[in-house]
């Protein structure tokens, strides 16, 4: 019986990439503790990873990780930094901002340097941009360090976020389908990023051209969820026509 339960758990991790706890338990029509031993017994085997709420299997890829930061920020920088000053250009003196990892929103804290802003992250990218900035209020948020990618995930993370709230929250991401479904591709942080989308007033998702549409193993979430979505001028117009039909603002930089 506890066989068959296990088998089933890490069967539906590995079709869907990521399961919650109570999804698992469904599932196997037990109870959320019975799954969370399993998880633990599962996790001590190498057969999942424990996240937050939930498990991924061990063979989750993260790429962008895998090929390195400073070469994720190289891969179409001019389009990217496009995207930095617009968004700086949405930020007024005196706001709060939270700003999410990834190699955009690092580019953004560059043109937030030497305003008058409070910063909210968990991107050590960004605090390295920042750390000396004297004008800048910088909050760094807890977590566990992932290296590979710069940036502070976990439950600690997702909890600090629930007492943040900003003006806007500049959110990224690994594309949007042509259906305006966001996507992204590391098990970790797609619960930080959901929570990102609950601390800011408004919320922008910065996604470069070539991501519009683009891949992802992992869904974050509908257009409808974001209000806003910043990318360049020849972005895929259907994906756009997805993102306004959904409810959210598209702007062009």
């Amino acid at each position: 019986m506890r066989a068959a339960r296990q088998r089933s758990i890490v069967g539906r991790l590995r079709a869907r990439g990521v399961a919650s706890t109570e999804e698992l338990a469904e599932l196997c029509g037990v109870s959320v503790a019975t799954v969370r031993r399993d998880l633990i017994e599962l996790e001590r085997l190498g057969s999942l990873r424990r996240v937050h709420g939930g498990a991924v299997p061990t063979n989750v890829a993260d790429a962008d990780a895998l090929r390195g930061f400073a070469e994720v920020a190289a891969t179409d920088a001019a389009d990217k930094s496009a995207l930095a000053r617009r968004a700086a250009a949405m930020v007024a003196d005196g706001d709060s901002v939270v700003l999410d990892i990834g190699t955009t929103t690092m580019l953004l804290a560059r043109e937030l340097r030497g305003r008058h802003v409070t910063v909210v992250t968990a991107s050590l990218a960004v605090l390295d941009v920042l750390r000396d900035d004297d004008a800048v209020e910088l909050i760094l948020l807890g977590g566990i360090v992932r290296r590979t990618y710069h940036s502070l995930v976990g439950s600690l993370t997702e909890d600090a976020l629930r007492q943040v709230q900003g003006s806007h929250v500049f959110l990224g991401a690994s594309g949007v389908r042509a259906d305006g479904t966001v996507l992204d591709t590391t098990a970790v942080e797609v619960p930080v990023k959901r929570a990102l989308l609950q601390a800011g007033d408004t919320s922008v998702l910065l996604v470069d051209r070539h991501k519009m549409p683009g891949t992802g193993s992992l869904r974050v979430c509908d257009a409808g969820a974001v209000d806003v979505v910043l990318t360049n001028e020849g972005a895929d117009p259907a994906t756009l026509a997805a993102c306004r039909a959904a409810g959210t603002e598209v702007v062009l930089a």
